[in-house]
């Protein structure tokens, strides 16, 4: 079992945030723009499965797994609030989010699958999210000149991401889920994750007026492929999901932990409700 911790963000979302947040760079403030255009629509998701799996496990594992469900709602559903209130933002800046319909679309596509499947989905998310984290965490310095509030913002998000990716995995193991649909469902989520990040991405600099621009795609090409690119240094621990018997434990925490502990300054630990309590009200 996984402790986890739910914390509340001390960080000001409501005063005006400036439009090319990211260092005044177009292309990678389009591209976090775009992740969390995805996210309020898919950490309810992510929500949802976890709960409807967590209520199928016999009575004694429910027990065993209550607390970390616990914290693992608590956390994606705070996830949820702070980047609704950063979306905010980007609705004041003219652009459009084409992706949370799209994940409301494919959650009424998939509604009547077994929640297994639903399971499987967030389980291959999470670990985009933790490969995302860690990509982030290890090179936290390619923030330095951003918006501070909205370092601290995505760095938090990142280390949570990084503490409970283990949760719907282990769930999704616990209901006898099997290699066969975990790498489906893997394989699928990659292929649609690329391309929704891509459209939301050319949507936000198209309603920018940067999406023409050689510095745009300058530093697409840098950012992505470049000796730190994202992609590219994304691509093996991505690879690691299709080894047979994987789990999500293989890749280390300890940048997670790091920050938590570093950055205890930024967060509040949120007291802590009957467990069975907070999993159904989420």
């Amino acid at each position: 079992m996984t402790e986890l911790v739910v914390r509340r963000l001390l960080v000001d979302l409501k005063t005006p945030l400036p439009r090319h947040w990211c260092e005044g760079d177009a292309f990678r403030t389009a591209l976090f723009n775009a992740l969390s255009m995805s996210f309020p629509a898919g950490e309810q998701f992510f929500i949802d499965s976890v709960r409807a799996g967590w209520k199928l496990l016999p009575a004694d594992r429910q027990g065993h797994y209550k607390d970390e469900v616990q914290g693992f709602v608590g956390q994606e559903a705070t996830h949820r609030r702070i980047h609704t209130l950063f979306n905010d933002h980007l609705k004041s800046h003219g652009l459009v989010n084409h992706w949370e319909p799209r994940i409301l679309w494919m959650r009424k596509i998939i509604a009547g699958l077994h929640p297994l499947h639903m399971l499987s989905i967030t389980a291959a998310h999470e670990h985009f999210t933790a490969i995302l984290a860690d990509y982030m965490l290890r090179n936290h310095d390619m923030l330095n000149n951003t918006e501070p509030r909205l370092k601290t913002m995505w760095l938090w998000h990142a280390a949570e991401e990084s503490e409970h990716k283990t949760t719907a995995y282990d769930i999704y193991r616990e209901l006898g889920g099997t290699e066969e649909w975990r790498l489906k469902w893997f394989k699928r989520v990659t292929v649609l994750f690329l391309i929704d990040t891509a459209r939301q991405v050319v949507n936000n600099l198209w309603h920018d007026g940067t999406l023409f621009k050689g510095s745009t795609w300058k530093s697409a090409k840098a950012y992505l492929f470049g000796d730190r690119g994202m992609l590219r240094s994304l691509y093996q621990p991505w690879k690691t999901y299709l080894k047979e018997g994987f789990h999500p434990n293989e890749h280390d925490a300890t940048l997670s932990q790091n920050w938590l502990r570093d950055h205890a300054d930024q967060y509040t630990r949120v007291g802590s409700a009957p467990a069975t309590a907070a999993v159904a009200a989420a």
